[in-house]
């Protein structure tokens, strides 16, 4: 009788478990726009975007976000943000943004999870290649349980918080140069 208790409370509970785990969902580029960002300055140049170190978020994965996504959205940012006047996608730009996300910790479990993101920004001169500005970027977000109960869309709050406020840094440090 003890036996069987224990063994439907552990199916109860396995049960439970794979219900609130879901599935996995990338990071949406359009949560990711960083909006009202306290521009210094406003570049009267153009500017192309390649991103790197981005994944796409498969289907027994933590949340993630691709280099595709991840490039828009910070273009969708500057563009809403007037940083720069335009975003040339054939190189022809004045400027070159290089961003690289170095690292990005995730926790597997808790009430809270707290997701902490390192990228890599780097502006540089198109024609001369000088680069004008080169800064490791850290940046991190915590979404809570009453945010969201199941963990997998907790999870993927706290990825795209990180990576709005990583891209909201970037931008705020790009728009305090002097560029020629």
């Amino acid at each position: 009788m003890v036996r069987n208790k224990v063994f439907i409370f552990i199916a109860l509970l396995v049960s439970v478990v794979i219900v609130l785990s879901g599935c996995a969902s990338p990071a949406s580029k359009d949560a990711v726009v960083a909006h009202n960002i306290p521009i210094t300055q406003h570049h009267q140049k153009s500017v192309s975007v390649n991103t790197q170190g981005g994944s796409e978020t498969g289907a027994m994965d933590s949340s993630n976000i691709s280099n595709s996504d991840f490039a828009k959205a910070i273009e969708e940012s500057i563009v809403k943000n007037g940083l720069f006047t335009q975003i040339i996608h054939s190189g022809d730009s004045d400027y070159l943004l290089n961003v690289t996300i170095i690292n990005m910790s995730k926790p597997m479990f808790g009430a809270s999870f707290t997701v902490r993101m390192e990228a890599a920004w780097s502006l540089s001169e198109q024609k001369t290649k000088k680069v004008v500005m080169r800064d490791s970027i850290e940046s991190s977000h915590t979404a809570t349980m009453g945010q969201a109960f199941v963990g997998v869309t907790r999870l993927r709050l706290a990825v795209e918080g990180a990576i709005q406020e990583n891209i909201r840094l970037g931008l705020m440090g790009i728009s305090r140069l002097h560029l020629d």
